[in-house]
């Protein structure tokens, strides 16, 4: 009995909640992660006009077939009809999915160009490639020498140490050793791969409204704007082995000023650039949520 009040008391605190959810996966979630760029929120937007046509037709539907029950069960009618042919029903069953089919696909075509025409003059640009199971990250045109790491599941024995104790701000098998760190408010253009002996991947970051296949040998790219700051992830999306599960992707969104200074140190000291972010941002007022809706 404790048990099923419990859980009904937390599916009525994540109803009645305001939104300033932590950008990953909540429990009982039965919707889109909150967006974090133009591009999410014009897929929420098209989830709802979906859901406006969705709705309607499954009602209409079940309205059909309990009428169809009822109205000619072998009881009601121990005769039945032999009509074979409506001329004004073929019309409106054609006619009708053909509308709904065309005011669906001329705001997904809109969307989907939008989604894939590239940026010309990108802020910043990285490739990220996957391999099995981790995440390596360059950040082009950081100097002679660009910045590379790798990014690794974080494991719990290593959360002390790494200062990534609290698990509302660093999940459970989302958080990650050594994040992606960009700037808010800058086009960010990604060039996605895999290592040429492994096998597909694909980068997704739900946030974002980003996802997109991995292939060794081939470089995919894709881009975002990520209009506030905070802590995103996303995951490994294609299923590509034993531990396809255990290869999460954490951008962590900050200030220009934020990322310029831990690109600068980063480049030297890497361990010591993420202690100084994070001291900077995982501060009291972000021990509750990590990427405040504004």
């Amino acid at each position: 009995m404790k048990k099923a009040y419990a859980a009904l008391t937390t599916l009525v605190c994540l109803l009645f909640a305001s939104g300033t959810y932590a950008d990953q996966p909540m429990p009982w979630q039965a919707t889109l992660q909150p967006a974090a760029t133009p591009i999410m929120e014009k897929i929420h937007g098209f989830e709802q006009w979906t859901l406006l046509f969705i709705v309607p037709i499954t009602l209409f539907v079940l309205a059909l077939l309990i009428y169809v029950c009822v109205k000619f069960r072998a009881s009601a009618n121990p005769v039945p009809s032999k009509t074979s042919h409506n001329t004004l029903i073929e019309i409106a069953w054609t006619v009708g999915p053909v509308l709904v089919l065309l005011l669906l696909a001329i705001p997904s075509f809109t969307l989907l160009t939008e989604q894939l025409t590239l940026p010309e003059n990108p802020d910043v640009t990285i490739k990220a490639t996957a391999t099995q199971w981790q995440w390596n990250y360059e950040y082009e045109g950081s100097g002679d020498s660009p910045l590379a790491f790798d990014s690794y599941l974080l494991k719990d024995q290593d959360r002390a140490a790494a200062g990534k104790e609290d698990k509302s701000i660093y999940p459970r098998l989302l958080a990650v050793d050594n994040e992606l760190v960009l700037p808010v408010n800058k086009t960010v253009r990604v060039l996605v791969t895999s290592a040429p002996t492994d096998v597909i991947h694909a980068f997704a970051m739900p946030s974002f409204g980003v996802k997109i296949d991995a292939v060794p040998g081939r470089l995919n790219e894709t881009w975002f704007r990520a209009e506030r700051e905070g802590l995103f992830y996303g995951q490994c999306s294609e299923l590509c082995g034993k531990d396809h599960a255990f290869m999460p992707i954490a951008i962590r969104v900050v200030s220009e000023d934020k990322y310029k200074q831990w690109l600068t140190t980063a480049a030297s000291d890497l361990p010591g650039a993420y202690k100084t972010l994070m001291a900077a941002t995982d501060g009291p007022a972000k021990a509750v949520d990590v990427a405040e809706a504004q």
